[in-house]
């Protein structure tokens, strides 16, 4: 089984973050780097989950909003992985585990930009 804690804690952090910041700094390009972050996350999690199913975007619920969208969109796909097979379907893009690293990079790298 995944050790998905890792990223779990990473997504709150940020998320808890992004909450924090002030308005100022979420319009100079937090809340869009959040945002992006949590459709990626939320892309990703649907394709886990439903991989036969047209995945949605996640919308535009303003600046004050993308800390719960990131989290939402994070623990989406915490659960997904849990879930997940370790040996990936022959048409998957990546295994599970590599879904998980690539997951959990976005985010530092997301809050190193924040």
């Amino acid at each position: 089984m995944l050790d998905v804690m890792p990223l779990q804690t990473a997504v709150d952090a940020l998320a808890d973050r992004l909450r924090s910041l002030p308005q100022s700094a979420l319009g100079r390009g937090a809340a869009a780097e959040g945002l992006a972050l949590a459709r990626e996350l939320a892309l990703r999690a649907q394709r886990l989950e439903a991989p036969q199913r047209a995945p949605r975007a996640m919308p535009d619920a303003g600046m004050f909003a993308v800390g719960d969208q990131l989290a939402v969109a994070g623990h989406d796909l915490v659960e997904a992985l849990r879930g997940a097979a370790p040996d990936p379907a022959p048409d998957a893009k990546a295994a599970p585990a590599d879904e998980l690293a690539e997951a959990l990079r976005w985010v530092k790298e997301a809050a190193g930009r924040c």
